[in-house]
């Protein structure tokens, strides 16, 4: 990949606060805001804040393919990489030392990122006391233990069972996955091999990186310590081809920072700080989907707000959430929108079911997506600091939409829920088209279901929740891990021979928080991102207050 100045963007144009460039990432189609948010808070991301902040810009680092690497910048010694091998078990690491280099005060080191060994020559290990100091101070701006007074185990029998089977399917999904694909991005357990596809631009690992915060929150250490080792030693982030940004921000960069930050393992704030500097060109205006990790160029000039850009919104009262409240921006952007939505959007069935429509050139279309059921846990989190006139509404109008998610998956023969479902020519949350009829381990319903039981302790979201788990097994449980099925509607399943990353990062997450108390990742100090890798609430006063000092005043939470 190559960072470089888009056109028609001076360099001192780049000299913004941190706070307009949070403004200008809201709008990068929703895909960076609260992971890069956090990223910026990491300690030691100075390198991150010159990309973005500096009004003095160095020129542009160049990070790509081999026929690249004669383009550096001046004085920066030779970028020293393997090349990348196609195939299976392809173990290639990236080595890169870079200048600029960090500097606290008038102590200057250079950074070095790559094989463990070469960590451990490197003299930016003098700069992990400090780190180590930045880190302590993070912890103590939260207001609860992030794993809870006991992990989250619930009080009662019957809970705890249902958790520690959620567990297992973990264990299982993850040995699997292991011993049949390991390195790759996913498995397919029909063929009991692996899966690498094109999604994200040859980065490897998808799985891993997505499993890391799960595997340590369900207590799987041998497992976690397992993910670590690959990223630390196997995570090579030299990319050959054209990436999602969307889906690299919220599975790589998200998995990574969520690992740091629950952990505090400085090999996960390494790789995501090198991957960052990476996935961060200077943008102007719109944006499209894609973005070439080779030519550094926005490509396939496709602008949505749909797609891979729905995320929009969501990340509007994340960021809010996430600023400790203070971002009143996004938080009228919000609630602005959410009018609009409701006003627009939000409709109720001859059933009396409410969904979310979708609005096509100007012709209300009656269809409601499962990827748009995770707005029930949306307007749910978002409900308490709306209007207070407004409040309770937000509240019912999230547990509608929940419950017509709900009876998507209630209304099938597998009861799983389906791709897309209409509520037109007489159906109601129910798929009228083959190509909607499809589950692919989905977690948005699930998703909703968590966030409903936090906010309201009605025990229906947790025997909904106990539902998905007993159709997830009998239906998508194969000899070799979990499977998508083609048709939710049919009594005999066919398979789609994908065991997707984000059903261990997302689906089996939320449904272990469904059944475990509401201090194991409490909503006061975490905010999930799309792929539900937890980021903290950032309490920037707090953490000036304690964080480590260095010569020049400030610390490197800063």
């Amino acid at each position: 990949m190559v960072f470089r100045k888009l056109p028609g963007v001076s360099a001192s144009g780049m000299g913004l606060r941190l706070s307009q460039k949070f403004v200008f990432l809201l709008f990068l189609s929703g895909l960076v805001t609260l992971c890069f948010g956090a990223l910026f808070f990491l300690p030691d991301s100075v390198r991150l804040k010159r990309i973005f902040l500096s009004k003095n810009e160095n020129p542009a680092v160049t990070v790509g393919s081999d026929n690249e690497l004669s383009k550096k910048v001046p004085g920066d010694p030779e970028h020293l990489r393997a090349g990348l091998k196609g195939g299976e078990g392809a173990n290639v690491k990236l080595k890169v030392s870079r200048k600029p280099s960090v500097t606290h005060g008038a102590r200057t080191v250079e950074r070095s990122v790559g094989s463990r060994a070469q960590d451990e020559r490197s003299p930016a290990r003098a700069q992990e006391p400090a780190a180590r100091d930045d880190y302590e101070a993070f912890k103590k701006c939260l207001l609860k233990p992030a794993l809870g007074k006991n992990k989250g185990t619930p009080s009662d029998s019957e809970t705890l069972q249902r958790r520690e089977k959620v567990k297992e399917m973990m264990k299982f999904a993850w040995d699997n996955y292991k011993r049949y694909a390991w390195g790759q991005n996913e498995l397919r357990p029909l063929t009991r091999n692996g899966h690498i596809g094109n999604m994200f631009g040859g980065l490897r690992g998808a799985s891993i990186v997505d499993s890391l915060d799960t595997l340590y929150i369900m207590g799987l250490m041998e497992e976690y310590e397992e993910a670590k080792e690959w990223v630390q030693n196997n995570l090579n982030l030299i990319s050959n081809g054209e990436a999602s940004l969307f889906e690299v921000n919220i599975r790589y960069v998200g998995g990574l920072l969520s690992a740091y930050y629950l952990t505090g393992a400085e090999i996960f704030k390494q790789k995501v700080v090198e991957l960052g500097e990476k996935l961060l060109p200077k943008p102007h205006g719109l944006y499209p989907n894609f973005l070439s990790p080779v030519s550094g160029n926005w490509v396939q000039h496709h602008v949505s707000i749909g797609g891979l850009g729905d995320s929009f919104y969501e990340y509007l009262i994340k960021s809010y959430l996430m600023s400790d409240k203070t971002d009143q921006e996004a938080k009228k952007m919000y609630y602005s929108a959410m009018e609009a939505i409701e006003t627009n959007l939000v409709q109720k069935s001859p059933g009396g079911l409410t969904y979310v429509a979708e609005w096509r050139g100007g012709i209300l279309d009656h269809k409601m997506g499962h990827l748009a059921c995770f707005s029930g846990g949306m307007i749910g989190i978002g409900a308490d600091d709306g209007p207070t006139e407004q409040r309770q509404h937000y509240l019912d109008l999230a547990a509608e939409i929940t419950h017509t998610c709900h009876e998507s998956y209630s209304r099938s023969a597998t009861k799983l829920g389906p791709e897309a479902f209409r509520f037109d020519a007489g159906a109601e949350a129910t798929a009228t088209r083959l190509s909607d009829r499809y589950y692919i381990l989905r977690p948005e319903v699930i998703e909703s279901y968590m966030y409903m039981w936090r906010l309201t302790h009605d025990p229906k979201y947790r025997q909904w929740g106990w539902e998905a788990v007993e159709a997830l097994e009998k239906h998508c449980r194969v000899d070799a891990g979990f499977s998508g099925i083609r048709d939710v509607y049919a009594s005999t399943v066919s398979h789609d021979n994908m065991q997707q990353s984000f059903f261990l990062s997302e689906t089996l997450k939320y449904l272990y928080l469904l059944f475990s108390d509401d201090d194991l990742l409490p909503l006061e100090d975490w905010v999930f991102n799309t792929e539900a890798h937890p980021l903290p609430v950032i309490r920037k006063t707090c953490l000036q207050e304690h964080g480590a000092k260095h010569d020049h005043g400030q610390t490197d939470l800063e």
